[in-house]
């Protein structure tokens, strides 16, 4: 029995415990299915039997060894990455403009931070790809890679575990933005089966609540001891039965559909678009550019002119973030301004 089917099973014991709402008094009436979800472990509910049940179903989906419901987004799986790979005192490579979480992971850790630096794709304004002889640096326990980027540029992991393998260090892969990644072929490759660690962000493009997200692992290290450590001992379960059910619609022939008619209105409306370059990796991050209009420009015709805000922007591109949730009628109207913005 997974966390879903434990919280809709009714329960006909009074209980005199947390939470004191006792799934009946809703202060925001919006939720009320939240509160009769929210529940704690009592003789009359196991909800932590339940979640590994759900976890251990996942890692089956996935093909990991393990795999972990977060919710306190991928930073506290990038910090139990570290926190269960290294000792005091080791050095850990990342790089050197990453996500906070990296460095703030190596620092609790009580390790020292290596940096490297990426090249930058000047025609784009956007960091490059982390290849092997970045990260080919002996002496350090583990590797954070940020795959991929927040632009959709994706690294070759296969590679970077190889190099990782010869140095005996781990590889930690920060993949937020790639949680789509192992459900398409049409989408780069995703790091779940290679590195030792993978964290992805559920509530970035695959449909999940803030700040859901998943730590899939494959190697014998106790992840599940390290997130004790930085995880609540009351944690919501409603949240996490939210994941179980994002995972499963994913994997769904359903949601395996939505994903490909996602991908495929995608490709059919750049192919409509004549006055802006597209580039990128992965095609659900929409990166343009436009002759002779700074990314910034771009950025603000959109905004003032289309109400279309963009996710991130730089000198010289634009890049809007797609996901499970963006239908064919939104997709459609970018594609629509797109077309009327002149030089």
């Amino acid at each position: 029995m997974g966390l879903i089917s434990l919280l809709k099973k009714r329960n006909k014991k009074l209980l005199f415990t947390t939470p004191s709402h006792s799934q009946k008094f809703f202060i925001f009436n919006k939720f009320r299915q939240f509160y009769k979800y929210d529940i704690s472990e009592t003789d009359a509910y196991d909800p932590q039997t339940a979640l590994s049940e759900a976890q251990n179903e996942a890692a089956k989906i996935y093909g990991t060894k393990y795999t972990y419901f977060l919710t306190n987004g991928s930073s506290s799986g990038i910090i139990a990455s570290v926190l269960a790979c290294t000792q005091k005192g080791d050095k850990v490579l990342i790089w050197d403009n990453a996500h906070p979480s990296h460095k703030n992971a190596v620092e609790l850790a009580g390790c020292e931070s290596v940096y490297y630096k990426l090249p930058e794709i000047k025609e784009w304004g956007i960091p490059a790809k982390t290849t092997p002889d970045l990260i080919d640096i002996k002496g350090v326990k583990a590797v954070i890679v940020t795959s991929p980027s927040y632009e959709g540029i994706a690294s070759d992991i296969y590679e970077l575990k190889q190099i990782c393998k010869k140095n005996n260090s781990y590889l930690i892969v920060d993949e937020a933005h790639g949680a789509l990644y192992p459900f398409s072929d049409k989408l780069p490759q995703s790091a779940v089966n290679i590195a030792d660690f993978t964290i992805q962000s559920l509530h970035k493009t695959a449909g999940g609540l803030n700040p859901t997200a998943l730590l899939h692992v494959n190697c014998e290290l106790d992840a599940e001891k390290a997130l004790s450590m930085i995880n609540t001992t009351s944690p919501s379960y409603p949240i996490l039965a939210s994941i179980e059910a994002n995972i499963k619609f994913l994997n769904s022939q359903r949601g395996r559909k939505k994903l490909d008619n996602l991908i495929k209105n995608i490709e059919s409306l750049k192919n409509t678009v004549k006055n802006v370059d597209f580039g990128g990796d992965d095609i659900t991050k929409i990166l343009i550019k436009k002759t002779n209009i700074s990314g910034y420009e771009l950025s603000e015709k959109l905004y003032d002119i289309y109400d279309i805000e963009d996710e991130r922007t730089n000198s010289v591109s634009t890049m809007l973030l797609c996901g499970i949730g963006t239908d064919e009628k939104k997709l459609k109207k970018l594609f629509d301004s797109l077309g009327k913005i002149k030089e």
